[in-house]
């Protein structure tokens, strides 16, 4: 039977990141987000403090990393890490979604595993000024400094799944459910979301 896979892109400050781990407690099945990074770390022997430096970043077009001691090392050619970090992540993504059922946050992972039968696409967002209130509350941060943050994220995020995938990020017919985390408790979105793998 295929693995069935549910990828979760999420607006900053939205909890995405947050339900897609409860989510995996709940189903028991793994959860990738950050644990990617070492994954590529492991199989491309690339020091994983290097990849989390573009992790979820696209390349900037007026400004190779040639100055970092990774980005001369004849293996990459001189192709920026980002995508090196990209194409990598991708084949990790594919290769899990193969061999067991798991939740994946960010890193273009509906969009790598866009063939795939079993694969739910899940986009999780809220309204700015809920998402700056997540932020001023978990960072601990003043209003000011906390709206910088959700729109720098916001754009970093965006640029990057724009720059790999040449989709819009927040168009919706991407995804086969996107959720407004203001409106529901945490628990009723596990409910959804744990009916959709369930279904």
């Amino acid at each position: 039977m295929s693995k069935q896979v549910i990828t979760i892109n999420r607006t900053y400050g939205s909890n995405g990141r947050l339900i897609g781990k409860a989510l995996s407690e709940r189903l028991n099945i793994p959860f990738y987000d950050k644990e990617l990074i070492e994954l590529v770390s492991q199989e491309c022997n690339i020091p994983a403090k290097e990849l989390e430096k573009v992790d979820e970043k696209r390349a900037n077009q007026w400004h190779l990393p040639l100055k970092e001691a990774m980005q001369m090392e004849p293996q990459y050619h001189f192709r920026p890490m980002n995508d090196v970090l990209f194409d990598a992540q991708s084949t990790v993504i594919r290769d899990l979604a193969e061999k067991e059922d798991c939740i994946i946050v960010g890193r273009c992972a509906d969009y790598v595993l866009q063939e795939k039968k079993n694969c739910h696409r899940v986009f999780i967002y809220a309204p700015f000024d809920y998402r700056v209130q997540t932020v001023i509350h978990r960072l601990d941060r003043n209003e000011t400094s906390a709206k910088r943050l959700v729109k720098k994220m916001d754009k970093e995020r965006r640029y990057y799944y724009e720059y790999f995938t040449d989709r819009k990020w927040m168009d919706m017919n991407h995804y086969d459910l996107c959720i407004d985390s203001s409106k529901f408790s945490e628990t009723a979105i596990l409910d959804i979301l744990e009916s959709l793998y369930l279904k």
